[in-house]
């Protein structure tokens, strides 16, 4: 099949999601998964009033993305913005005309359920200002936050945050080491007119959730720990982890292979006995029962119990070939005593 019909797959297979998605005021969702439908490494999203085309691997000919383009057009008949990010580094390679880079590089306004967030096709950052797939986490969040105080670690544009606050949380607390994704997220915050309830912490995640968990803030061996934020100790209702694969810092190393409760840890004790902590791994090689065992085990070395779990699934428009998703979520509420 070519591309094109690949494509025409997909939305055809998307018919009843992509209905679900305009009742629901969505227009913000992946229509091809191309590591599942075909294309290795190629992704089309719909951003609001856009379509973003991105390939990881190889790039597109013209005539590739002529095809694709006709395609989407029948679909919906939206500017498409096509990203280059096949070399190693995953930055755009490839020039707009002068009309799309304008358009690309502006502020758009998309919604998902109804909350609207900012995004930005291209921007001083790789990937647009919202990550799609955790549209599922983003539901449950707004679904459990009425009422409680809410931590988002590692909060990138705050969209978890957002939700939260639109859900009804009390207040939101906000850590992200990106001043420029946190000016995203009080963007957002602005949009939805939940302002005074959200708090925005640059700050590395590894001292902040280390303070709030009543926890000495360390470093790495042998390095000298610039200035942070200080905190002081607090619990929450609901704390959400959804940290990236990898990075280092002078606090600590971010490893979602070999050291999630590195982070697991701190964040869990910055969680409310009878809480929920919801748990983020988007590394494939992971494997889920083994790595729920891991954060049960935590739980229990430090006195606590898990009263039940939650698994959260990613919806249908991010497919995978057996069932197991790369990105795993769980939920883990806290036994009261």
């Amino acid at each position: 099949m070519s591309n094109a019909d690949l494509l025409r797959q997909a939305i055809s297979q998307r018919a009843e999601l992509l209905a679900a998605a305009q009742a629901a005021n969505t227009n913000c969702f992946r229509v091809f998964h191309g590591t599942v439908e075909g294309i290795d490494g190629l992704t089309i999203d719909r951003y609001g009033d856009a379509w973003l085309i991105q390939s990881f691997h190889q790039s597109l000919t013209q005539d590739e993305l002529e095809s694709l383009g006709e395609v989407l057009k029948q679909t919906q008949d939206l500017p498409a913005i096509y990203n280059d990010r096949s070399n190693k580094n995953s930055r755009i390679l490839n020039p707009l005309t002068p009309e799309l880079d304008a358009f690309a590089s502006a502020e758009q306004e998309m919604t998902e359920n109804g909350i609207r967030f900012i995004s930005k096709l291209r921007h001083e950052g790789q990937d647009p200002l919202l990550f799609l797939d955790m549209r599922v986490g983003r539901e449950y969040v707004k679904a459990h936050s009425k009422g409680k105080s809410v931590l988002n670690l590692f909060s990138y544009t705050c969209g978890i945050g957002t939700a939260a606050a639109v859900g009804g949380a009390e207040s939101v607390t906000n850590v992200d080491f990106s001043s420029f994704a946190l000016a995203a997220g009080r963007r957002n915050a602005e949009l939805n007119g939940v302002s005074d309830r959200c708090e925005f912490i640059q700050s590395d995640a590894f001292p902040a959730m280390r303070q709030l968990a009543g926890m000495k803030v360390g470093g790495r061996r042998n390095q000298r720990l610039p200035s942070y934020p200080k905190l002081t100790p607090r619990q929450f209702d609901l704390v959400f982890l959804d940290p990236p694969r990898f990075a280092k810092s002078p606090f600590g190393t971010v490893d979602l292979i070999n050291d999630y409760q590195s982070l697991f840890k701190p964040a869990m004790l910055a969680t409310k006995a009878g809480g929920t902590i919801v748990c983020c791994n988007n590394v494939a090689k992971v494997e889920r029962q083994v790595w729920l065992d891991a954060l049960i085990r935590c739980v229990e070395k430090q006195g606590r119990q898990v009263a039940s779990l939650e698994w959260i699934h990613c919806h249908q428009d991010f497919p995978s070939f057996d069932g197991n998703h790369p990105l795993k979520i769980v939920a883990l509420t806290l036994a009261e005593h």
